[in-house]
């Protein structure tokens, strides 16, 4: 089995991969939106998994430490009051988490959210580390993150995957993990309006 994914893989990366594009908001923008979430050091992950199969179709790595961001490797999120740097996203109050699992969340796809409290030095760790990877091709979102968490104290037991369900399944080992299932009935049901720049 293990020799059959790794002859297709290449396939599959070439189906759906693509090229990094890389984005670089003003500083203005970045300054005007840094939020700092008042809970403890703490990394979210989210995987999207399709509700017909189950397999993963999108990662996404949330670290709350001296600012709250969201490292959404190759991700298609986006919206006029989160500013985006290289697939880091800036300004994640609760009104941008709720739209980005909103936006995932879909009759075809669930969310599967984990997280974990973690210390101070691990957080600033993760948060300079999204910040200086740089844009993600198409198709590495799971890689990237995976990277990334390999590189920090604490997840060494996380391995290097191109695949978000074993990326979940390695993070949900973890211990204290708190694990919760986002389906499209569940998500905000504001679809689309929320995603509106307010005024």
């Amino acid at each position: 089995m293990r020799c059959l994914i790794l002859l297709i893989l290449p396939l599959i990366l070439a189906a759906c991969g693509g090229p990094a594009e890389p984005v670089w908001a003003p500083d203005a923008a970045v300054e005007r939106a840094a939020y700092m979430h008042d809970g403890p050091a703490r990394v979210t992950l989210f995987t999207v998994i399709s509700t017909r199969n189950g397999s993963g179709g999108h990662s996404g790595l949330m670290i709350n430490g001296r600012e709250r961001v969201l490292f959404d490797p190759a991700g298609s999120f986006k919206v006029p009051f989160a500013p985006e740097r290289n697939d880091v996203l800036f300004g994640v109050t609760a009104r941008t988490l709720s739209a980005y699992i909103d936006y995932h969340a879909r009759e075809a796809w669930d969310v599967r959210v984990q997280e974990v409290d973690v210390t101070a030095a691990q957080a600033t760790a993760l948060v300079d580390a999204v910040k200086t990877y740089g844009a993600v091709p198409k198709a590495q979102c799971s890689l990237a993150i995976t990277r990334i968490l390999a590189g920090v104290n604490g997840f060494e037991g996380v391995g290097v995957t191109y695949f978000p369900t074993a990326l979940s399944d390695d993070f949900g080992q973890m211990s204290g993990v708190r694990e919760r299932m986002v389906t499209d009935a569940t998500a905000d049901t504001s679809h689309n309006v929320i995603f509106q720049e307010r005024r």
